[in-house]
């Protein structure tokens, strides 16, 4: 086409042509080794339509060149395919050509696998909805979605020049999904093909009556058009107008639409002219427009203005009907050449689109303004794609009323990546979407450059960016599902997971400090933490520190394991029946201590055993023996280290025993006033004696938790059980048990 004069302007600069796209560099090497490696591969090798695989690959790439694709997207045209005969796809093509390439394909070939599932899962409308939501679900790297449009019309291309039926399903996916994704993405060129070829597919006959039309009437429109064609061109450029005229074709699918549309015969569709006006820049645009309505009768309602407000898709013209000399209608579209481009190729022609090529699946490593114009148009595309499925959804929701199609959103990064979130998020999840401490340090958030509150539902097609601190953490503000700052579970699970981690790290400070004074008064400040929890049988310090810090584990024991062993004894004894530790003196009954005699006995105070727990002995150094319940975590660890001075004791049976043993308590209730003086009651009014009380408020992912610990006096632990039960039913008690 002939080159136009320009004057200044954005829209004046001409756009990349086909055969500026084909430059040599690193992409054209990379499209010449892609063919290479892929020729032997495909050779021979048969589509499931009955194609050959190399045959399919080259036409793809062809389509893909044709709409002005770069040759790095003609490469993977190749590799896509190349793919199926490779043994390890993604690692072989990593190597020879990046992980983008790699990536690109075998995302691809994922989508192609799964709509041939979904092919032959169901079938009819929900098939059709599949391959949407599958498409918009790829749609984060434009790539994928083009490598699949070209797919398809190669897919029917074939089919009509071999003369193979066309499957109907194939038909109607590229009529129904195909052909309106071109339209959303502005690709023209492929948009009206997918459309007549599908329509002579599944109505063989229409398509044929049609055709047969058109033919026959062929040299007469193409006569008419011409005159009028060259009687435009010559009134613009006489009257200062640089301009191109050319006629613009109806298509089959076309025609037939506004047949069916309009109850119109074929001569009534046909006797409307259509003509396309290129000229240099915006302002020629509304010059021509000026002498075009000057020229000719302008029909009333039938002007639209798309350079002041672009459609969707960004297509950008003027359009306007006015009745030729001889009172036919006569169409006519005035555009730049940019424009013009835009309207044949879409998204596929812009220029950033090009270069990004080769820059990275799903993204960019371009910096400044280039990043900010191609962050752009990916977002217009994926906004088209996004705008696509709520008409789809809207049209499912009248058909199927109740039932929910919004369920997913999809927001931006000031980078144009694309975020998936459920409907109602917040700026929080898309912040934590992106990476945990991103969200931990939300503090704002900015909506398409606006300020909002944190609670803000996202909505599709936002940009999102946030505000982060250097420090601090989530607000347990974030866990109020009232206050509405977080919806995603993921988002929730992440805030619960820094407040554990955070009163973690607060309960092993408790213990490290614990553990270090002991040291301090055992003069053994030299001893590594480390080597300590080794030696009592943790896998390291911190999980010392976490257990004596939550009061799970005695400092007597680490006390016992820093001081010398005691010798063991060297013979047998008679057992020796010894007291439940009254202050330390051996007594008849209760406990029954087999193969020791005259030693102290003494109740553990880390599990208090009472009758009739299973207990065992352990032979401390200079204190006798710690009678423990079988089940103490702390003779489990002392047992480990020195298994030697574990002995067998029982209760005593002598009858008519008398006496009371200590028994911890441990009670979880919600904090509130008065809570400590009814579980007193509780012990009071079944007459056992409250010998301490403990409490300590902490807070979890319920709130603020009111932990007690109570030590009571008991004969047994039969007596106990009774009164746990009246305390579990007092009001705000989560939890009781004995420790």
């Amino acid at each position: 086409m002939r080159s136009l004069g320009s004057t200044a302007g954005p829209d004046a600069a001409p756009i990349v042509t086909l055969a500026d796209a084909q430059l040599a560099g690193p992409e054209a090497d990379v499209l010449a080794r892609a063919r290479a490696m892929s020729e032997p591969l495909l050779q021979g090798r048969l589509m499931h339509s009955g194609e050959s695989a190399w045959a399919h690959a080259h036409g793809v790439a062809e389509l893909l060149a044709s709409i002005g694709a770069a040759p790095g997207l003609e490469a993977a045209a190749y590799l896509v395919h190349a793919a199926d005969a490779l043994h390890r796809p993604e690692e072989v093509l990593a190597k020879a050509f990046g992980p983008s390439y790699a990536e690109l394909a075998t995302v691809t070939r994922k989508l192609v696998d799964i709509q041939q599932q979904a092919r032959e899962a169901v079938q009819g409308d929900a098939q059709l909805e599949r391959v949407r939501k599958m498409l918009l679900a790829f749609s984060r790297d434009l790539r994928v979605v083009l490598l699949r449009l070209a797919s398809r019309l190669q897919t029917l291309r074939w089919h009509a020049q071999s003369k193979t039926p066309c499957p109907d399903i194939i038909a109607l996916e590229a009529q129904q999904v195909f052909a309106p994704l071109a339209n959303r993405l502005g690709i023209w060129q492929f948009k009206w093909e997918l459309e007549d070829l599908s329509l002579r597919f599944l109505q063989p006959e229409v398509y044929r009556t049609v055709a047969q039309q058109l033919a026959s009437t062929r040299i007469q429109r193409e006569t008419q058009v011409e005159a009028l064609r060259k009687m435009v061109e010559t009134d613009l450029n006489t009257h200062g107008v640089a301009a191109l005229v050319s006629g613009r074709p109806k298509h089959i699918y076309s025609i037939w639409k506004k047949m069916q549309g309009k109850k119109l015969p074929f001569e009534r569709v046909m006797d409307q002219f259509a003509l396309r006006v290129i000229v240099a820049d915006v302002p020629a645009c509304y010059a021509a427009l000026s002498r075009v309505h000057e020229r000719w009768t302008a029909e009333q309602g039938e002007f639209d203005d798309y350079i002041a407000r672009p459609k969707p898709n960004g297509y950008r013209s003027l359009h306007t009907v006015v009745r030729a000399d001889d009172g036919r209608p006569m169409e006519v579209q005035i555009r730049t050449q940019a424009m013009h481009e835009h309207a044949e190729y879409g998204v596929a022609a812009h220029w950033a689109y090009k270069e990004a090529g080769t820059k990275g699946y799903g993204g960019v490593s371009a910096a400044g303004s280039f990043e900010g114009k191609l962050a752009e148009v990916r977002k217009n595309v994926v906004r088209q794609l996004l705008a696509w499925e709520r008409d789809l959804a809207g049209q499912a929701q009248q058909s199927a009323p109740g039932v929910a199609f919004d369920e997913r959103i999809y927001v931006f990064t000031p980078q144009g990546a694309v975020i998936e979130l459920p409907a109602g998020a917040t700026a929080i999840d898309f912040a934590y979407a992106l990476h945990t401490d991103l969200g931990h340090h939300c503090r704002g958030a900015r909506i398409d450059g606006a300020l909002v509150p944190l609670p803000t539902p996202l909505k599709n097609g936002q940009t999102v960016e946030i505000q982060a601190a250097k420090t601090g953490g989530p607000s347990r503000d974030w866990l109020n599902p009232e206050l509405g700052f977080l919806h995603s579970a993921r988002a929730r699970a992440k805030v619960r997971a820094w407040f554990n981690a955070a009163a973690q790290a607060e309960t092993i400070a408790r213990g490290r400090e614990a553990v270090e004074r002991l040291l301090q008064r055992e003069g053994r400040t030299a001893v590594k933490l480390a080597d300590l929890a080794e030696g009592l049988g943790f896998k390291d310090a911190d999980a010392l520190f976490a257990v004596v810090g939550k009061d799970e584990y005695s400092l007597r024991q680490i006390e016992h394991h820093l001081r010398p062993a005691a010798p063991p004894p060297t013979e047998p004894q008679t057992p020796q029946t010894v007291s439940p530790a009254r202050s330390g003196k051996a007594a008849p009954g209760g406990v029954l201590v087999v193969g020791v005699e005259s030693l102290l006995t003494q109740l553990a105070r880390c599990c208090r055993p009472a009758p009739p727990d299973a207990i065992a002995g352990y032979v401390t150094r200079g204190s006798g023996v710690a009678v423990h319940r079988a089940d103490c975590s702390n003779l489990r660890h002392m047992a480990a280290q020195h298994p030697e001075r574990v002995i067998p004791v029982a209760w005593g049976d002598t009858p008519g025993r008398s006496g009371s043993y200590p028994v911890d308590v441990v009670v979880e209730a919600s904090e509130r006033a008065g809570l400590v003086r009814d579980v007193g009651e509780v012990f009071a009014k079944s007459k056992l004696n409250l010998t301490d009380a403990r409490t300590q408020t902490v807070t979890d992912t319920l709130g603020r938790t009111l932990r007690m610990q109570f030590t009571v006096q008991v004969p047994g632990v039969a007596e106990l059980r009774p009164v746990l039960v009246q305390v579990a039913q007092i009001p705000g008690v989560r939890s009781v048990r004995r420790k």
